[in-house]
């Protein structure tokens, strides 16, 4: 299989998300937020690399749109833990701008998936 981009954008982006877990688990003590992001920020990656192997056009894009909404998800919480204090503006805007690259991305997968 070549190499894509967004695979690895969304494996990359799933450290951040395990690395921002431990911080704040570690850092901030923070249980249940930490548990929601990593969960969603993960199942990213997880979902693509599944749909690599999809069994069919309709499993692919059916993949691709679970990823779509747990990028969504992330998204979500990623504001949550900003507006709460427990991750700086700083850490908001790098983790927020790579959630809507992946977000971009995937939109445009599923429509073209769609449409094929």
């Amino acid at each position: 299989m070549g190499k894509s981009v967004l695979r690895d954008k969304s494996y990359d982006f799933a450290i951040r998300i395990v690395r921002l877990s431990r911080f704040l688990m570690d850092e901030k003590r923070e249980f249940v937020l930490s548990k929601q992001v990593l969960r969603s920020g993960t199942a990213i990656g997880a979902l693509i690399r599944e749909a690599e192997f999809a069994q069919s056009k309709a499993d692919f894009v059916s993949k691709m749109s679970i990823a779509l909404k747990e990028t969504n998800e992330t998204d979500y919480w990623i504001s949550i833990l900003k507006d709460t204090g427990f991750i700086s503006n700083e850490q908001f805007v790098s983790l927020h701008s790579d959630c809507r690259e992946l977000l971009a991305m995937l939109i445009s997968t599923v429509k073209t998936g769609k449409n094929k």
